[in-house]
């Protein structure tokens, strides 16, 4: 199961699961009374839900019938008990007490959900061995484990949704986990492009100012604030067709190229805007005190260093320099 399906609803991190998880490895035996118990529907709610505000609790959905359910539940067991009281197990017998399992859309078994802060945050299905189930129970009962489990997700989704262009989708996965972690830079970064994209710039720049010091020269944080000076200049550069007649009339006027240039970037025409870049610096290297290879700098900068165009360009920039 994975954390994205609903990574944001407030378990890990909060002011009342840390307080009251434990930390390090010391993992004294609890007593099973303690920590394991079986529950039946009308008792999920006090069992699981409001128990789990205290700690995490996983909830093994099982079957007599179900041979893995045989050969997970020991080893849950085991593990719970050496955890010391950092999470409680409750096991649920799906043959008598099939509404919950039904509710959480669970088709197989043996299937365990871990619920911290009244809410579902992370499970697994099949049995596992010992070592993973540990691995599992560590990860949930850190404070910050299983929140930055559902991060990691998170950001993972919201770059697949701008590869396919879906940046409104893509920002509102950024501004959720911006909502757990207001300073998280790549979240910080990642709203600003997609809003960059969507054509919302004032937003943008707001959303870099909440970036701290410490963060401004990250890689992302870079590209977002050199593609947000682009769009300013592009702004004001006018019709591209006017530039291209200019260009056919005197393939001189640098000043119609490089405005051009601008222009073919803020449409993701990366190639052929540092095509006209670079003939500018081949046929005046000094014009506007150097300013075709600063603009192209400033390209890669927002582009990114493994970008093709700014591999491409860079290529060409180094024949040109040093040929």
């Amino acid at each position: 199961m994975s954390n994205i399906d609903n990574p944001f609803s407030g378990g890990y991190g909060s002011e009342s699961a840390a307080t009251t998880l434990t930390f390090g490895s010391n993992e004294a035996s609890a007593p099973a009374g303690d920590v394991i118990k079986d529950t039946t529907t009308a008792a999920f709610s006090a069992d699981v839900i409001a128990e789990s505000k205290k700690q995490p609790v996983l909830v093994d959905f099982w079957a007599p019938w179900c041979g893995p359910c045989k050969q997970l539940t020991p080893i849950l067991e085991k593990a719970v008990q050496a955890a010391g009281g950092r999470v409680k197990l409750v096991k649920m017998n799906i043959d008598d007490h099939p509404a919950i399992a039904g509710q959480l859309g669970i088709q197989s078994i043996p299937a365990v959900i871990a619920f911290s802060d009244g809410k579902p945050v992370d499970g697994f299905m099949g049995a596992l061995p010992e070592s993973k189930v540990k691995e599992f129970i560590d990860k949930i009962s850190s404070p910050n484990g299983g929140r930055d489990e559902a991060i990691k997700d998170a950001l993972a989704a919201a770059a697949q949704m701008v590869e396919a262009a879906d940046f409104e989708q893509a920002g509102q996965i950024y501004s959720a986990v911006l909502a757990e972690v207001p300073d998280h830079l790549a979240a910080l970064a990642g709203l600003a492009n997609c809003l960059i994209e969507l054509g919302d710039i004032p937003t943008a720049q707001a959303t870099l100012d909440m970036v701290p010091p410490a963060g401004k020269e990250d890689a992302g944080v870079r590209a977002a604030q050199a593609k947000i000076a682009l769009a300013l200049q592009v702004a004001e550069l006018g019709d591209p067709t006017a530039l291209e007649a200019r260009l056919e009339a005197n393939p001189a006027d640098h000043q119609a190229r490089y405005d051009l240039a601008m222009i073919l970037n803020a449409k993701d025409q990366r190639d052929e805007a540092a095509d006209h870049l670079l003939a500018i610096m081949k046929a005046d290297r000094n014009w506007n005190e150097d300013g075709a290879r600063k603009q192209l700098l400033q390209f890669f900068d927002a582009w990114g260093a493994g970008d093709p165009a700014s591999m491409s360009a860079r290529r060409k920039l180094s024949s040109l320099l040093f040929s």
